[in-house]
């Protein structure tokens, strides 16, 4: 089975540390690194840490795309760029002392959004060929029409592809639509689902089964620290696996490690139940690296431990 990852809005994830951060007043910070970053290529990078190949389409903005590319083949992931207009975004993160991270991202536009899908569409069924999981992960850039690319899964889908979305662009209705094999909402997305505020495990469990409800196979929903909840037909109430105690130097890309965990589960053969397991770990020892890195083997078999 081959896994696809999407990524149309990458950028350069700016790391900063300072002991503590407050808006409204001048803030000193030290920037301690600049990592590569995009969901789709963090998806990519933590499956490659740990042993299994993936293809990352990447929309390249010609502003930053040697650089971009650069890192692409420093870090030795496989991937197709789709040239576009604009420039790189840079992420920035402030790490305080507190273990506070406050999250700036700019927003990401091109100017051709049609050409952009031909671009990627074309890319994506020549790859796309035989058994295959497309990872759609990050923001959908302004100038891209969601309904445009909705159609455009929905014909790969038909076509035998299994989605994962993990993008707050997609919406409720989307979501209906596409049908995807997998999503993974964090707290606050599945809140938004749901059209309430979800606050606890309970709460979780329930917008998970209602969203499965909408005809996806797969809801994992991520709690942060308190760990995460898979709803899927292996059980349709839930299972829940609480997060590892670790020490946790970053958070950014944790959450695209999580699904990096799920697909290298299915890759393997896995039952659902260990494919949480396995996603909480990679997750888990994600956040044990600093700036935006994958998880390592050793930590992850460190983790595994904790649930057998």
């Amino acid at each position: 089975m081959k896994i696809i990852t999407l990524t149309l809005s990458p950028c350069f994830d700016v790391h900063c540390y300072a002991e503590d951060f407050e808006t409204g007043r001048e803030n000193i910070v030290r920037t301690q690194s600049v990592c590569l970053g995009g969901k789709g290529i963090n998806v990519s990078r933590a499956l490659l840490e740990n042993g299994f190949e993936s293809t990352a389409v990447v929309a390249v903005a010609d502003q930053g795309s040697a650089e971009l590319c650069a890192e692409l083949d420093k870090v030795g992931v496989d991937y197709r760029a789709i040239r576009v207009s604009g420039r790189v975004r840079n992420n920035i993160t402030v790490h305080t002392a507190s273990g506070k991270e406050s999250r700036i991202c700019f927003d990401d536009a091109v100017e051709n959004g049609a050409q952009l899908l031909a671009d990627v569409y074309t890319a994506l069924c020549e790859l796309c060929v035989g058994e295959c999981i497309l990872a759609v992960a990050g923001s959908v850039p302004k100038g891209v029409d969601i309904d445009a690319l909705c159609d455009m899964l929905a014909s790969l889908k038909n076509g035998g592809v299994r989605l994962v979305i993990d993008s707050r662009s997609f919406e409720k209705s989307h979501l209906s639509r596409l049908r995807p094999w997998l999503i993974k909402p964090n707290e606050q997305e599945i809140g938004e689902y749901a059209g309430r505020e979800v606050t606890s495990v309970e709460d979780a469990v329930i917008a998970a089964k209602e969203l499965r409800m909408l005809g996806i196979e797969n809801v994992m929903v991520t709690l942060g620290s308190r760990g995460a909840v898979l709803c899927c037909d292996e059980c349709e109430d839930g299972y829940f696996l609480s997060s590892p105690d670790v020490n946790v130097r970053s958070t950014i890309g944790a959450g695209d490690s999580t699904i990096a965990g799920f697909l290298a589960a299915t890759l393997t053969g896995s039952s659902k139940k260990r494919a949480l397991a396995l996603s909480v770990c990679y997750g888990s020892a994600a956040c044990m690296r600093e700036g935006t890195n994958p998880p390592r083997s050793e930590d992850i078999e460190a983790l595994l431990k904790a649930f057998e």
